[in-house]
């Protein structure tokens, strides 16, 4: 179940992509391998993207939205591989680095060129904005087991976001059967 952090960012998410023509303006697509992988890249995103949300906060929720975006890049390419990885994040982060795993995900594992990059780059950090705006409008005191909460809702949210953003790029739709 959502969390109303989560709920709100998806929402305004979805709007501005679809505004965007970035989403299937139908539904959410099915994400079931995709989430099934939430709580192990959730896990081992942590420890990386907590100590930057202070400094670097829409670096820090951007991020998981480049890695949702990666993982249905994944998803699509070879799932059965992939799903092998002992943990997709990691393998994301140790392509470059945490500070450049936006451009590593662009160029290496999404493979688009530099005019869809910046493309790509403007939708995320209007993405991460959003969230943050949402987390900072919220009520919730900064440094409270609350706050990560939400934290951890809002990055579940990009991540969520980015996948779908990239299935739509890749060409799926929902359709009735």
């Amino acid at each position: 179940m959502q969390s109303p952090i989560q709920f709100s960012i998806e929402a305004q998410v979805r709007e501005y992509l679809l505004q965007a023509n970035r989403f299937d303006p139908k539904q959410m697509p099915d994400l079931t391998d995709i989430e099934e992988r939430w709580e192990a890249i959730a896990n081992a995103y942590l420890p990386d993207g907590v100590p930057e949300y202070q400094n670097y906060p829409l670096a820090s929720l951007g991020w998981m939205m480049y890695v949702g975006m990666a993982v249905a890049k994944c998803w699509d390419v070879d799932w059965e591989r992939y799903s092998q990885e002992e943990n997709l994040y990691i393998m994301f982060r140790d392509m470059r680095g945490y500070d450049c795993m936006d451009e590593a995900i662009a160029e290496d594992v999404l493979r688009v060129g530099k005019p869809e990059q910046d493309a790509v780059t403007k939708i995320v950090t209007h993405c991460a904005q959003t969230a943050h705006d949402i987390i900072s409008h919220s009520g919730i005191e900064p440094s409270t087991p609350q706050a990560f909460v939400a934290y951890v809702d809002a990055l579940h949210a990009l991540y969520r976001m980015g996948a779908a953003t990239e299935l739509y790029a890749l060409g799926y739709r929902m359709q009735l059967m």
